[in-house]
C-alpha cells in the first residue's frame, strides 16, 4: 500500500494521536476505569498498553485507511513504514509515553490540501474501527478524542 500525499499522512498522525488505543488493556476494566489495584496516576500511554499496543492499532488503522474508498484515493506516494513510525511516535508522546514526534506541524503540513470535514470524519471512523478491534475502553477513547479537537482546525480547510 502506498499513500498518495505526505500531508494526508500527517492528517493520519493527527487523528491517530488523538484516538489510538491498544490491544492490551492491562490494568483497565471493561468500563475504561482503572481496575482494582491499578494506580490512578498511570499515564494514558501505560493504561493503553504501551508501544507494542499502539503499534498494533497503527498497523490496523493504516490498513483500514488503505481499504477506505472515501479517502484512499488521496494517498499514493507516502513511505508506509516511515508513516507508521511517525504515527507510533506521535501517539506514544501524546499519551505520556517516552517517544517524541519529530514530524512537521499540522497547520503548515495541510495548508492548501483542501482537506474536508468529510475526509477528516472518514479518517476518524477508520481509526475508531481499529480501536474497536482491540477493545479499547470508551474512557480511553474519550480521553484521546479530547486531544483531537484542537488539531482539527489546523487540518480541515473545507467545511
Amino acid at each position: 500500500m502506498v499513500l498518495k500525499s505526505v500531508g494526508i499522512g500527517a492528517m493520519v498522525l493527527s487523528a491517530l494521536a488523538v484516538l489510538a488505543g491498544c490491544a492490551d488493556t492491562g490494568s483497565l476494566n471493561g468500563a475504561g476505569r482503572p481496575a482494582a489495584g491499578a494506580t490512578a496516576t498511570k499515564s494514558l500511554y501505560d493504561r493503553l498498553g504501551g508501544k507494542p499496543a499502539i503499534t498494533a492499532v497503527v498497523d490496523q488503522f493504516v490498513a483500514n485507511v488503505a481499504a477506505d474508498g472515501r479517502i484512499n484515493s488521496r494517498f499514493a506516494t507516502t513511505d508506509i513504514p516511515k508513516l507508521k513510525g511517525h504515527l507510533v511516535d506521535q501517539v506514544c508522546g501524546a499519551t505520556g509515553g517516552p517517544c517524541s514526534y519529530r514530524g512537521r506541524d499540522m497547520k503548515s503540513t495541510h495548508l492548501g490540501m483542501q482537506i474536508s470535514s468529510a475526509d477528516f470524519g472518514a479518517l476518524v471512523q477508520d481509526l475508531v474501527a481499529a480501536l474497536d478491534k482491540f477493545n479499547v475502553p470508551a474512557g480511553e477513547k474519550g480521553e484521546l478524542l479530547g486531544l483531537l479537537g484542537p488539531m482539527k482546525k489546523d487540518i480541515v480547510e473545507v467545511p
